[in-house]
């Protein structure tokens, strides 16, 4: 078999994985439409690799606003791999307790909110006080680990807690454990890994359900789509204005920071 026809039946069996978790992703769905809805954002979160689900999530084509990228560069700029801004130091960085509060420091968050953390092994400290710091602020927090991954790996969190541990509700991206998927004769290490397949599959299908919920209110979000499927002005016309209401949440996010008098809490979205 060749090795390409390998990793295709491993993605397969990523979809198969991914597929039977509908309901737990029609939760996280409900999650994030609220919030939207609210007029608030959903934190979106990873360190290291973990960025590209970030980034998968908004903005690019198929996305809309309500969404916030929080991608730290200092955790996740992996071009130059040695020397100066080298994964050796992000590698360290994404370890340092108390980084995740000086994160959260520059966002005004409410209980409306929610968020969604994505870490493959969900034993990285700044990820799992990512969770821990929105928890403590009443916000709903949705975990994208690779479970296999989780279970073989030690936390570098002082008190032993992963991911999972600060999360509501966790999906798996059906990645195994250490991420590659194929085995080659003469090679005693694994290639080619999963978990940015299944996370990808994951955060895309909660897009189409947050997409869903939010037409069914009769709030259809402004999704950012290409020329060639509605022409080159309404493809200009759409970016314009889903980027100047990405703006446009994104002040409600720094509007009360600093004040010395904290203003009434709001209400928790109501459950789902």
């Amino acid at each position: 078999m060749a090795a390409s026809t390998e990793y295709f039946n491993q993605c397969r069996a990523l979809l198969e994985v991914v597929a039977v978790q509908e309901q737990a992703i029609g939760q996280a769905a409900e999650w994030f439409a609220a919030t939207i809805l609210a007029g608030r954002m959903v934190h979106l979160f990873g360190s290291g690799h973990s960025r590209i689900l970030v980034e998968e999530m908004w903005p690019r084509y198929g996305s809309f606003p309500g969404f916030n990228p929080i991608v730290e560069l200092s955790l996740s700029f992996h071009n130059l791999v040695v020397g100066a801004n080298g994964q050796r130091q992000a590698m360290f960085l994404e370890n340092v307790s108390g980084l995740a509060g000086r994160i959260l420091r520059n966002f005004d968050l409410s209980a409306r909110d929610s968020a969604l953390i994505a870490s493959s092994s969900g034993c990285n400290v700044v990820p799992i006080e990512m969770a821990q710091g929105f928890r403590q602020r009443g916000i709903k927090v949705v975990a994208i680990i690779s479970r296999r991954h989780a279970r073989a790996s030690h936390s570098q969190h002082p008190d032993g807690k992963k991911l999972e541990d600060f999360a509501d509700l966790v999906l798996d991206t059906g990645a195994p454990v250490g991420d590659a998927m194929v085995r080659l004769a003469g090679l005693d290490t694994p290639v080619s890994p999963g978990s940015t397949v299944g996370g990808c599959l994951l955060v895309n299908a909660i897009k189409a359900e947050v997409a869903e919920r939010l037409v069914r209110a009769g709030r259809p979000p402004t999704v950012l789509t290409a020329g060639a499927v509605v022409g080159g002005d309404r493809a200009a016309s759409l970016f314009e204005a889903a980027y100047d209401e990405h703006a446009r949440r994104l002040a409600g996010l720094y509007q009360h920071l600093g004040e010395a008098t904290p203003r009434p809490a709001e209400p928790p979205p109501p459950a789902s």
